[in-house]
């Protein structure tokens, strides 16, 4: 799961790298592995620069300085079954046919027949692991179908109709086409998020914005604001006008309308606005949902305190300590400056970083029967090292609560979660998973009480795989089982080489 953005600007005068790099900022939370932007310039050049990193530090005042151009694209990379080399930071670009960058959230889950399709049927070479490549390519094969000298917007559609019929997954997309367009589109069941926004300029001209989130938008006074929905794609013209409007189509019908869960349980800030939800009240509902299922489950009487694990749990523990009517406390103190932890390549690695993420204040523990509230619970790696804290700290029993249901199955739209059997709740009771934390006894929110905390008039299903093994597009065993292999591969093969470099535009990241 990743960030993604896209900006045209109304004057074409200006340039809009430094706004893509700023908006890009507020979409940090959505990848912390790597961070590129593409700008279209004069005479339809590409001008690019990414690496692996934070916005912050790939983005320098130099680099951005080079990027030309008042319509671009950024992205945030979020490591999925690739690698984390430099060469698959995005956004991907290639030179045929017109010219296509694309930045890429999602996971597709018929890699293999893509690739073996791309090699006998399309002669197109895939460079890299990356699927985000993949559907790049797809893109670009269907458009080259037209054989035309220049593009139109029946041509992107029409393109966008075959990427639909040969791609499964999750996906959300922006692209540009070098001097015609932006683009973006949408997989047909909703599971990533995309949405568009307009901003009136002091001539009383339009600019134009598709992000992963509305806080972006909302941030940089965009409005008008709306979801793109399943199966739809959007063409913003680069010398967009009262003339030259966006042109919206569904180019293929809805499948369904299922968003994907987790992005309310964890991923998106709290002050975003995905399909009509907002994220910060879900987390409020998840609170008291999850506080009822505890008075179910546990004397409240039992309970001296609640403590939050932070940040995102904080909304839900807090909701939750105001409907058991105990007291909450900010117990953990938070370093900002370590990762998430489990993305961390090895178990060492995750044991070593949550102590230096979190540190538990001793005052708020000595003595006490302390509830934890965590969003999740995945490996349990940080959740084994919380219990751990919060005894060292001098706490007489730990109660741990998880505001999402149990997580059994791998997550195949996006988050890399790992394997199923190091899923601490697979082929677990709750006991179980109690025992193996260290806990005196765990609490997970049930799934129909999160579906009731995120469903509104429009949505009441969401995609729902990681705690069900029933994901939206079927059943996927094939690709479970390649994804499997392939880690394995690369745990084994430390020395297959992968190219840190990007072989199509030269890199302003590689100064």
């Amino acid at each position: 799961m990743c960030g993604i953005l896209g900006i045209v600007l109304a004057n074409q005068k200006e340039t809009v790298a430094p706004e893509l790099c700023d908006a890009c900022i507020y979409l940090q939370h959505r990848g912390q592995d790597a961070a590129g932007i593409a700008t279209c310039g004069e005479r339809g050049r590409i001008f690019q620069c990414k690496g692996n990193g934070l916005a912050r530090d790939v983005f320098t005042q130099n680099r951005v300085a080079g990027l030309a151009g008042s319509m671009g694209i950024g992205h945030l990379r979020y490591p999925t079954a690739g690698s984390s080399a430099n060469s698959e930071a995005q956004p991907f670009y290639v030179n045929s046919p017109y010219g296509i960058n694309l930045a890429h959230n999602g996971n597709l889950v018929n890699t293999v027949s893509l690739k073996r399709y791309m090699d006998e049927d399309v002669h197109r070479h895939i460079n890299t692991d990356s699927d985000s490549e993949l559907l790049l390519n797809i893109f670009a094969a269907e458009l080259e179908k037209h054989n035309k000298y220049r593009v139109n917007n029946e041509d992107v559609f029409h393109a966008l109709e075959g990427v639909y019929r040969l791609c499964r997954g999750g996906y959300a997309c922006v692209g540009i086409l070098a001097g015609f367009a932006m683009f973006g589109f949408r997989d047909p069941n909703g599971i990533r998020p995309l949405l568009y926004g307009e901003r009136i300029t002091e001539d009383g001209s339009l600019d134009y914005m598709l992000a992963s989130e509305s806080v972006v938008l909302d941030a940089h006074g965009f409005t008008n604001i709306r979801d793109l929905k399943p199966g739809e794609a959007v063409i913003i013209p680069k010398n967009c006008s009262s003339e030259n409007k966006p042109e919206f189509r569904q180019v293929v019908a809805t499948n369904s309308y299922r968003p994907d869960v987790f992005e309310y349980v964890y991923f998106a800030r709290p002050d975003s606005i995905l399909d009509g939800i907002s994220v910060y009240e879900t987390r409020l509902n998840m609170g008291v949902k999850l506080a009822e299922n505890i008075q179910k489950n546990l004397n409240p009487d039992d309970i001296d305190v609640v403590i939050a694990v932070p940040d995102t749990a904080r909304t839900c523990a807090l909701q939750c300590a105001h409907t058991l009517g105990k007291p909450y406390r900010e117990a953990f103190v938070k370093n900002r400056y370590v990762g998430r932890t489990f993305i961390m390549p090895n178990q060492k690695e995750r044991v070593s970083s949550v102590r230096r993420k979190l540190n538990p204040m001793k005052t708020e523990f000595r003595g006490k029967n302390v509830l934890i509230v965590d969003d999740s619970i995945v490996r349990g790696t940080t959740s084994m090292e919380i219990v751990n804290m919060a005894k060292d700290a001098g706490a007489k029993k730990v109660y741990f609560a998880s505001a999402a249901p149990p997580i059994r199955y791998n997550h195949i739209y996006g988050i890399d979660l790992t394997d199923n059997k190091n899923l601490i709740a697979y082929n677990k009771s709750e006991d179980e998973v109690a025992k193996a934390l260290g806990c005196e006894k765990v609490i997970f929110q049930t799934l129909d009480d999160l579906i009731d905390c995120c469903k509104n008039k429009e949505i009441d299903k969401f995609e729902v795989g990681v705690f069900t093994g029933n994901y939206v597009t079927g059943v996927e065993d094939g690709y479970l089982q390649e994804l499997e292999r392939v880690r394995a591969l690369n745990k084994a093969q430390q020395v297959n080489q992968k190219s840190e470099v990007d072989v199509g535009l030269y890199n302003l990241c590689d100064n």
